[in-house]
């Protein structure tokens, strides 16, 4: 073998030394976009939920929100985290949380990593409207959001100038605002809550 052929094998295998972490950092980040490594998927929890440190210690994995949910909105987590991976969320572009009537989720809970509440107390996260964005701006008459809320006007209206107004007092963060808003990038989302002080 020559010291250029020797040489040159050197450095391929240097560079795949060098790029394999890479590649399988950019890996993870395509295949799991709920890894705690990827800043714009915030988690949101099913009704009840205590605060997230604590729902972490108390959640056991067992399923029983997920299985119970009529409206098969709480999903596992399907991450590489292990202290994350199989806990229940909601995603609200596959699924809006309904605050359905019998509020299931948080009765089948045998850990009490989800409280019973009742619904007007429910706070998932908090829907943001942008009135940039936003079909009534362009002079469409669009009431998705407002129509299909299910707590209503306590949660969501229509201003005096014809926009979307949340009510923080009111909004759940359920999604379904999120789930029904026709534009894209969506005109309203739910945000986390903030963290307490």
């Amino acid at each position: 073998m020559s010291d250029e052929t020797g040489r040159r094998d050197f450095f391929k295998e240097a560079f795949n030394q060098i790029m394999k972490p890479v590649a399988e950092l950019l890996d993870d980040r395509i295949l799991d976009p709920f890894s705690t490594d990827y800043p714009n998927r915030p988690i949101f929890r099913p009704p009840g939920a205590l605060s997230e440190p604590e729902f972490l210690e108390k959640c056991l994995r067992c399923g029983n929100c997920v299985k119970n949910c009529p409206a098969n909105a709480i999903q596992p987590l399907q991450t590489q985290d292990t202290i994350l991976r199989n806990t229940p969320h909601i995603d609200f572009e596959e699924q809006p949380c309904v605050i359905c009537d019998s509020l299931a989720c948080m009765h089948v809970c045998p850990s009490g990593a989800l409280q019973p509440v009742y619904a007007e107390d429910i706070r998932i996260g908090l829907a943001v409207f942008d009135a940039e964005t936003c079909l009534r701006r362009k002079s469409v008459d669009c009431t998705y959001c407002v129509d299909t809320c299910p707590i209503g006007e306590d949660a969501i209206k229509l201003s005096t100038d014809g926009l979307v107004e949340v009510l923080d007092t009111g909004c759940t963060g359920c999604g379904v605002c999120q789930y029904a808003c026709p534009t894209d990038p969506k005109s309203i989302v739910i945000m986390p809550l903030p963290s307490p002080q």
